[in-house]
């Protein structure tokens, strides 16, 4: 069966500066169907702008690929003592949502603990549990690597449970 308008396919991001992952989930017989998990690595020598341009290109040519119905994105979270490293998150994160608008995507904003609760049973599970949670979810033998990639996977499982109330986990 092809994918259409009953069958979404998502692009969940987890936005940074450094490295942003990204994953790309369709569904299979009623469970997530991992079509592309990764990280994009951005040349750390160049500056802020040019980093973010790269992350534009590379999240339009991850859109124009895998064709997805929808995103989702880490929302921003503050920490008092690193208000910089929120600022920057945010640069980051508003250049993914650009491109994903650009290419007519609706948006969800995923906030990180509802996603931990939901796909690791905890709001508060650590990086560790996201990564073996979402390897159970998606039938993997090994968590996914690195944490970025595993982040974002867990963003796109907790938008394909929310638009697919049906789904299960690969047992």
């Amino acid at each position: 069966m092809k994918n259409g308008p009953e069958m979404p396919i998502v692009l969940g991001i987890d936005p940074g500066s450094q490295r942003s992952g990204y994953a790309v989930l369709s569904i299979e017989k009623d469970r997530p169907k991992i079509e592309e998990v990764g990280v994009v690595d951005l040349t750390s020598k160049l500056d802020l702008e040019d980093r973010l341009l790269e992350l534009a290109n590379e999240i339009s040519a991850i859109i124009k690929e895998h064709k997805p119905t929808v995103a989702a994105l880490e929302g921003v979270f503050s920490h008092v003592k690193f208000p910089r490293s929120a600022l920057v998150l945010g640069h980051a994160r508003g250049v993914c949502l650009v491109e994903c608008r650009r290419e007519g995507l609706p948006i969800s904003t995923v906030a990180p603990a509802e996603m931990k609760r939901v796909i690791a049973g905890s709001g508060r599970a650590t990086k560790a549990q996201v990564q073996r949670a979402v390897a159970v979810w998606c039938g993997l033998q090994k968590p996914p690597e690195p944490n970025d990639a595993a982040d974002a996977l867990g963003m796109a499982l907790f938008q394909l449970r929310k638009v697919t109330p049906h789904l299960r986990g690969t047992p």
